[in-house]
């Protein structure tokens, strides 16, 4: 009968042992720098340079700098986890650089593309002898023509991990934070009808110009 009984101690040892690594610092907040490296190698695309482009982002969160919390080993969550930039302004830059790497023009006001932040978050998940960090960013993207009509709608959402962790800390959700925004531009940039509605817009501003000159 002592073989179960030493296996259940090395099982309940290994599992205080990982939620002690898990915890690390779980009462002292934790502040990050998130950042955005944009894509490598893109192409110009054929007439983006004579779209004028004004890119509007509104944060819609209803906390606006805490993006992660740590948890202690057992899920409990404890100290926030914040972000030392302006999140929205991070968004923008961006969708401004992606932009301007196929030939837009950022600096206009012809076409307005307006971003609604809804989610930047990353969430530790635990398990027995290691956590993960699973975020996700959601935004409402639209572009606006100068007459104030919709030409295109549609939520974006990206999604970042960073697995086997030991560690629930800020740095660790950083990582995560910092996928999911890449992956949520990467697939606005992918969206072929959010690139065929700019250059629409842009030729319906330029046509509208040219009727009032």
């Amino acid at each position: 009968m002592k073989a179960p009984i030493i296996i259940k101690s090395v099982l309940t040892s290994f599992a205080l042992l990982a939620a002690a690594f898990l915890s690390g610092c779980a009462f002292t907040k934790d502040y990050v720098a998130l950042s955005y490296a944009p894509q490598p190698d893109v192409s110009k695309i054929q007439g983006a340079e004579a779209v004028m482009i004004n890119v509007e982002v509104s944060d819609l969160r209803s906390t606006k700098d805490r993006v992660s919390v740590k948890k202690n080993g057992y899920g409990m969550e404890m100290a926030p986890i914040i972000a030392t930039n302006d999140v929205a302004a991070l968004l923008k830059t961006a969708i401004q650089a992606e932009l301007s790497n196929r030939g837009f023009n950022c600096g206009g006001k012809d076409v307005t593309v307006a971003a609604g932040l809804s989610k930047f978050y990353s969430d530790f998940k635990t398990g027995f002898f290691s956590g993960s960090a699973a975020a996700e960013v959601m935004l409402n993207v639209q572009i606006k023509n100068a007459d104030g009509s919709i030409a295109f709608s549609n939520i974006i959402t990206g999604q970042g991990a960073n697995p086997s962790l030991q560690i629930m800390s800020g740095e660790n959700a950083k990582i995560a934070l910092d996928a999911a925004l890449k992956d949520a531009v990467s697939k606005l940039m992918a969206d072929q009808s959010f690139i065929d509605s700019l250059l629409t817009s842009g030729n319906k501003a330029r046509a509208d110009s040219s009727r009032s000159s």
